[in-house]
């Protein structure tokens, strides 16, 4: 040292040549390197007064506010040198051992010294050491205990895990019922809950209906409680199933052994209050009845029942014993009469025929009547029977007579008769030969009232004595040419009876001649020759006669128009017949063109295109129909709009129309509003136009009365599509009314998260370039514009540089330390100055030197590649250090001369340099080892 200082005070004597000489010198030499800012402080600086002697090394002798800045009055508690934390570089910390540092954590992270708590920090009573360890903010272990908030106030969905879609929907604070050792497990409470039962009670959140569960719309507390599910109280009318679904001897009390079988449901007899007394009835019962009725079970057959081994069900129904529906005698035991006696069953009447045969002898079991009777067992005569009242007597339509019975029938049947003997029968001929007793006349019989006596006798037919005094017929059913005389060749063609002309004393002459019946037309006889025909001045025509004239007399004629020739005007020009009068319409049609041979009016038709002048000059409302009261109101000729051929339909214009739209579209003239249409103080014309409703030509919506919901609705007009952003504000709070799209979103009203709409498909989403996250937009973006954007590094879903290129996010300046190490692995995410502490990974790096050493001391060239001094003896320390060796302190024997080790043999400056006592180098003289070391300041 004293030689330095010697070699100082030589050069502080030196020409100015000499001192430029000494600005170069290497101060490594002096064991204290000058790096970062120390190599541009000027010797002086340091050297006070020119004493290189006495020089502080260490930081804290020199930076202490006299000699150099030292340590704020808020500096960090700490024991440890400058340069633990700091470099020569820089006073920002590049390396911190926390371990070196006393005092709580919040004592520097206050936000003001160090990062403190973000207001976003569980609000907590704890130290940051609590959680935090001093490696990373994250990785944290977190304990409840300290937490000064409730449970939902962290548990939110965005600070932690909040309540999840499917929580049950309560209004109770997360520890009511769970834990801070785990969410499962949780001690529940109903007290809190704002559902109803069955949104947990639905068989996924909790425990729902069981599938033997009753069936039923109930609601679960209907019946049960929230202390337990059993027992429930019941009430059977909500209950949806049949009653056999429960009552089934499982879920509930079922039919016993001794009920009685049947497949109805339990509700047909039996109601929900008590089981009995039941309202019994037959309807589903399976067992035959005598399984009930055995006079034990229920009432059986009775002493006096008929006897029978038929079923009950055979002969009763189940609506009561009597009447029966019916007996089936093929189970009867016993003859008729042991049961028909009167007593058991109805017996013979007091009107029965007389007899000792047995009941079956003439009746079957299935009816009493009709009966299968045998005269041979009757006593007495046919009439004590056959008197009408015990069994057929005479009809009404029998023949009168006091015969008996047995004269003319037999016992066999009643027709046909073996014999009749008209001396007894009372009465006229017709009276039996009427067609229905006897054969009366036959269909070609001569019509007459005349009794079959005045012609015939009784013992034939024929021959009959002939009178035309009680004919009835006409005289044709007789004089037919075939019967008796007909017409001749010569009679005059007519369909007259012969009755209406001629007598029946003689054909000849004729009493009258019915024109009526004549055949032919009038001039076939009244042609001037057989009778009168046209006078020489008669009308000329080819119509018949009768045309004109009646049978009755020649005049007055009726005229008719139809067989007359040449035009209407050839008579009727005023003097003949009536011509046209002076109201007439100004045409130059013929008469016939418009009317009719019947009558003037009315008209049979107008041919308007012979009409001379305009429509209005007949349609005025004198001459012919104008316009009505309710007409449209304009200016133009009804030809404008309507035809000739009718009024409707109309080819309507509005070119003439004069007044509103709503003066004629008011729903009673034309078509109006209709009940959809938009609700509006606008006019027709101010939207449509008049050549179609829609489309229309324009929309006004500053005349539209409502909200705009009210149309757009998706009917009256376009409503919110499928794709529509879920809010509950008005169409207005983000359109206008010039179009759809240039809308104004007013975030605040929009339901759901950010990307429910921001997914590029409702609004624009994530470019191709954004980061890659799965945090919702709000968390780093507002809803005022996407940048600046708050970025939650926590979020973020990849390395660091997928971002920080230069393109997405800042990247790496020129000036950046060449690397291929991540952002993180320096950086912090809250800043990116100060630095972490660096840890080298490299198996060639010695170790964390105590110097002090930056960056840049090794890695000159400002990249991850070291160009290392000495590259001959990399890995070694002498790669590096090799220009620091100096032979002469490193001996390796003194006999039999002085040797030193070689830069080679000691690149590895942390080894071992013994000194031995010979060249044998058998014997060490002095053991030397870890002389240098990399956790040592010093060579």
């Amino acid at each position: 040292m004293a030689l330095l200082t010697a070699l100082l005070l030589v050069m502080s004597a030196m020409p100015a040549a000499a001192q430029d000489k000494a600005a170069r010198f290497d101060h490594f030499r002096t064991g204290f390197p000058l790096t970062g800012a120390h190599a541009a402080v000027r010797c002086e600086g340091c050297h006070k007064n020119g004493e290189f002697a006495g020089t502080p090394r260490d930081c804290q002798r020199c930076h202490n506010s006299i000699r150099a800045t030292g340590m704020p009055p808020n500096h960090l508690r700490t024991q440890d040198n400058c340069d633990s934390c700091h470099s020569t570089k820089q006073w920002q910390v590049e390396r911190f051992d926390h371990s070196r540092y006393s005092g709580s954590c919040a004592t520097c992270h206050n936000g003001i010294q160090a990062v403190g708590k973000t207001a976003s920090h569980l609000p907590t009573a704890k130290e940051c050491s609590a959680c935090h360890s001093t490696t990373s903010w994250d990785a944290v272990r977190f304990d409840h205990s300290g937490i000064t908030g409730n449970c939902a106030s962290c548990h939110n969905g965005t600070r932690a895990t909040g309540k999840s879609s499917s929580h049950l929907a309560t209004s109770q604070d997360c520890s009511a019922c769970h834990n801070t050792n785990g969410w499962s497990g949780a001690r529940f409470d109903h007290a809190g809950v704002t559902g109803n039962c069955a949104s947990c009670h639905n068989g996924t959140t909790a425990k729902g209906k069981s599938s033997t569960h009753l069936a039923t719309t109930n609601a679960c507390e209907d019946c049960h409680r929230t202390t337990a599910w059993v027992p429930a109280s019941f009430n059977h009318a909500d209950t949806t199933a049949n009653c056999a679904s429960c009552h089934n001897g499982t879920r509930a009390t079922g039919k016993p052994s001794t009920h009685i079988a049947t497949t109805a449901e339990c509700s047909t007899c039996h109601s929900t209050k008590v089981w009995s007394p039941a309202n019994f009835t037959h309807t589903g019962v399976t067992g035959t009845c005598a399984s009930c009725h055995n006079g034990t079970s229920a009432s059986g057959k009775s002493n006096n029942h008929i006897a029978t081994n038929t079923a009950c069900e055979d002969c009763h129904t189940t609506n009561a014993w009597t009447p029966a529906k019916t007996v089936n005698h093929n189970d009867v035991i016993g003859t008729c009469t042991s049961c028909h006696n009167g007593s058991k069953a109805s017996g013979k009447t007091t009107t029965h025929i007389a007899t000792t045969a047995e009941c079956s002898t003439c009746h079957s079991t299935s009816a009493w009547t009709p009966a299968n009777f045998n005269h041979a067992n009757a006593t007495g005569s046919c009439a004590s029977c056959h008197n009408g009242t015990s069994a057929t007597g005479k009809s009404s339509n029998h023949i009168a007579t006091n015969t008996a019975c047995e004269d003319c029938h037999t016992t066999s049947a009643w027709t046909p008769v073996k014999t009749v003997n008209h001396n007894d029968v009372i009465g006229t001929c017709s009276s039996c030969h009427n067609g229905s007793k006897a054969s009366g006349k036959t269909a070609t019989h001569i019509a007459t009232t005349a009794e079959c006596s005045t012609c015939h006798s009784t013992n034939a037919w024929t021959p009959a004595n002939f009178s035309h005094a009680n004919v009835t017929g006409s005289c044709s059913s007789c004089h037919n040419g075939t019967n008796a005389t007909g017409k001749n060749a010569t009679h005059i063609s007519t369909t007259n009876a012969c009755a209406d002309c001629h007598t029946t004393t003689a054909w000849t002459p004729v009493k009258t001649v019915n024109h009526a019946a004549v055949i032919g037309t009038c001039s076939s006889c009244h042609n001037g020759s057989t009778a009168a025909g046209k006078s020489a001045t008669h009308i000329a025509t080819t119509a018949q006669c009768s045309d004109c004239h009646s049978t009755t007399a020649w005049t007055p004629a009726n005229f008719s128009h139809a067989t007359v020739s040449g035009s209407c005007s050839s008579c009727h020009n005023g003097t003949n017949a009536t011509g046209k009068n002076a109201t007439h319409i100004n045409t130059t049609s013929a008469c016939a063109d418009c009317h009719t041979t019947t009558a003037w009016t009315p008209t049979k038709k107008v041919d308007h295109a012979a009409v001379i002048g305009t429509c209005s000059s007949c349609h005025n409302g004198s001459t012919a129909a104008g316009k009505p009261a309710t007409h449209i109101a304009t200016t133009a000729q009804c030809s404008d709009c309507h035809s000739t051929a009718a009024w409707t339909p109309a080819n309507f214009s509005h070119a003439n129309v004069t007044g509103s739209c709503s003066s004629c579209h008011n729903g009673t003239t034309a078509t109006g509003k209709n009940s959809t249409h938009l609700n509006t103080t606008n006019t027709c014309e101010s939207c449509h136009s008049t050549s179609a409703w829609v489309p229309a030509k324009t929309f006004a919506h500053t005349d539209a009365i409502g909200s705009c919901a009210s149309c757009h609705n998706g009917t009256s007009a376009p409503g919110k599509s499928a794709s529509h952003i879920r809010t509950t504000d008005q169409c207005d709070f983000c359109h206008v009314t010039t179009g759809w799209t240039s809308v104004r979103v007013d975030h605040t009203q929009v339901l759901g998260t950010c990307s429910s709409c921001h997914n590029g498909a409702v609004a624009t989403g994530k470019p191709a370039t954004h980061i890659a996250t799965t945090a919702e937009c709000s968390t780093c973006h507002k809803t005022t514009a996407w940048l600046p954007a708050a970025v939650d590094h926590s979020t973020v879903g990849t390395n660091c540089s997928s971002c920080h290129n230069g393109t997405s996010a800042t990247g790496k300046s020129p000036s950046h330390f060449v690397t291929s190490q991540q952002c993180g692995d320096c950086h912090r995410t809250t800043a990116w100055v100060p630095l972490l502490t660096y840890l080298h990974n490299s198996p060639a790096y010695p170790g964390q030197h105590a110097r002090a050493l930056v960056c840049l001391d090794c890695h000159t060239t400002n990249s991850q590649t070291v160009p290392y001094r000495y590259p001959a003896y990399v890995p070694n320390c002498a790669s590096c250090h090799a220009g620091d060796f100096r032979p002469s302190a490193h001996k390796k024997y003194e006999a039999p001369t002085t040797a030193f080790y070689s830069v080679s043999e000691l690149r590895d400056c942390t080894g071992s340099c013994h000194l031995y006592s010979d060249n044998t180098m058998t014997t060490i003289k002095e053991r030397r080892s870890g002389h240098h070391r990399v956790s040592s300041s010093e060579f």
